[in-house]
């Protein structure tokens, strides 16, 4: 037993000392609403007994650029580093997760030894609820409404909506404007299949919040829908 357990000891004595020592493993930003991108930065110490190697890197999405610091990929016992992930947020609102993988000297294809995540909380001036209004195939093709709200007390102006489809009818409904606008649509055949992209064009001085999107869909329902019904 004693053997054995000097075995286990030893074993993760190489996996310690085959890594780096992040002073932070997770980062959350708050983002402000005019920036289109975000930069984190996460330091490390080598402070195993070995070198370690930076051998691959992964975010996962395009929309998020890794950088080690100067191009160093390997560290001795001692060096200090950072790695440097670059958010662009042009296509996202609200909170959005992503986690950068890290694969140092022979960590497996499928298994990184390391993953650094980052939170970034982006401000939602315009809000809609639903984004994607649903008509079941051959159902009632009865009129569904997208609520539009502005909200971190900015007052915005819907100005246009154009429908992508003639599939629907859409009419925009100024609740109390500058602040609440219904957009009211209406499938024109529930008895097809199809879809609809609605551009709703606002006059918010922030260019990537001024042109929003919103969906429309007749189709079969899913197996757990269907399965969810009374």
């Amino acid at each position: 037993m004693k053997k054995t357990f000097g075995i286990w000891l030893a074993f993760a004595a190489v996996i310690h000392a085959a890594g780096l020592d992040f002073a932070e493993m997770s980062k959350e930003i708050h983002a402000p609403a005019d920036v289109t991108t975000v930069t984190a930065d996460f330091e490390f110490t080598n402070k195993s007994g070995l070198p370690v190697t930076i051998t691959k890197s992964d975010p996962g999405c395009s929309c998020v650029a890794v950088q080690v610091s100067g191009g160093k990929f390997r560290y001795e016992t001692g060096e200090s580093g950072m790695i440097r992930a670059t958010f662009d947020m042009t296509n996202f609102s609200g909170t959005v997760d992503k986690v950068i993988a890290l694969w140092l000297d022979k960590d497996p294809v499928d298994k990184p030894s390391t993953l650094l995540k980052l939170k970034v909380n982006i401000p939602v001036l315009v809000a809609m609820e639903p984004k994607t209004l649903k008509w079941e195939l051959g159902g009632k093709g009865e009129p569904q409404t997208i609520r539009i709200t502005m909200l971190e007390g900015q007052k915005i102006n819907v100005t246009s909506v154009q429908s992508s489809s003639d599939s629907f009818i859409c009419e925009l409904k100024p609740v109390e404007p500058g602040k609440h606008y219904e957009l009211i649509v209406t499938p024109t055949n529930v008895g097809v299949a199809g879809i609809g992209v609605f551009r709703i064009e606002t006059d918010c001085k922030i260019k990537k919040h001024r042109t929003q999107q919103a969906f429309a869909v007749v189709r079969k329902p899913t197996a757990a829908e269907t399965a969810a019904k009374p």
